[in-house]
């Protein structure tokens, strides 16, 4: 029996690769698995935005019912719960669903996609990136549109506990992140369009940024270039995730610090 929709693929691959080839392109051959990793992709995208972030957990049921199952109901803490469950929904969709991806489908080590040590020497690196970033910080949580975005969690300076569990999974979601797209996304794509697939990595990266400050967002742009080129060069997205996440806890405390008195 004829699949209408595996027809549709099959000569949407041949249009695809004759096109290719009719433009000087006949190096790069469009292959079911390259096709698989941008719909994924999409999908995965599409889902964290609407199922992934702390707002959809504050506007449903989940938060009430969690509440109650964990006995915060009351407590000063239930502002936290849709934080531990954005941690938990990056865990899920931009780490677990990827890795099932490479050994289910690609029958493939995790770590030929980052998920390793990085190479002995390229420590330093990352710490020199967050010495010159340090400085931009510092500036930067000067503006209005930066203090009025960070912290995310409002709560995050009413005591230690506060901000410490919300930086925790502040940093579950930035390791997530990096998992996904300097790990998966740029891994995934490399044996098909070498370091192309950085600049093709930075364009969603870029899009995740939108609705934050623009510095931060056109910014996005140059750090995706960066840390995509450096994850390939380490073979591992480890030390970007401990960069990134350093780079949020110090734009957090700059900000809040601009604000109010802490704790």
């Amino acid at each position: 029996m004829n699949n209408p929709i595996a027809n549709y693929l099959r000569g949407f691959v041949s249009e695809a690769r004759t096109e290719l080839a009719s433009n000087g392109g006949a190096k790069i051959d469009l292959d079911r698995r390259t096709i698989g990793v941008f719909v994924l992709t999409s999908v995965l995208l599409a889902l964290f935005y609407y199922y992934g972030r702390p707002g959809f957990y504050r506007r449903g049921a989940i938060e009430q019912w969690l509440a109650e199952w964990l006995s915060l109901d009351a407590s000063v803490y239930r502002s936290l719960i849709p934080y531990g469950c954005w941690a938990a929904a990056s865990l899920l969709i931009r780490v677990l669903l990827p890795l099932g991806c490479i050994v289910w489908w690609f029958k493939e080590s995790p770590a030929e996609y980052g998920f390793r040590m990085w190479k002995k020497g390229h420590a330093w690196i990352y710490l020199m990136l967050y010495l010159i970033m340090l400085p931009v910080l510092v500036g930067v949580s000067m503006m209005e549109s930066f203090q009025s975005k960070y912290p995310f969690y409002d709560q995050a300076t009413e005591s230690l506990t506060h901000f410490l569990s919300y930086e925790l999974a502040y940093g579950i979601q930035f390791f997530s992140l990096e998992a996904f797209f300097r790990g998966f996304l740029i891994f995934a794509l490399f044996k098909k369009f070498g370091y192309y697939s950085v600049v093709i990595m930075t364009i969603p990266y870029c899009m995740i940024h939108f609705g934050k400050p623009m510095p931060e967002t056109i910014g996005a742009i140059f750090a995706g270039l960066l840390l995509g080129y450096l994850a390939i060069q380490s073979r591992s997205w480890i030390p970007g995730a401990f960069l990134h996440w350093g780079v949020g806890v110090t734009m957090d405390i700059l900000a809040a610090s601009q604000k109010t008195t802490w704790f």
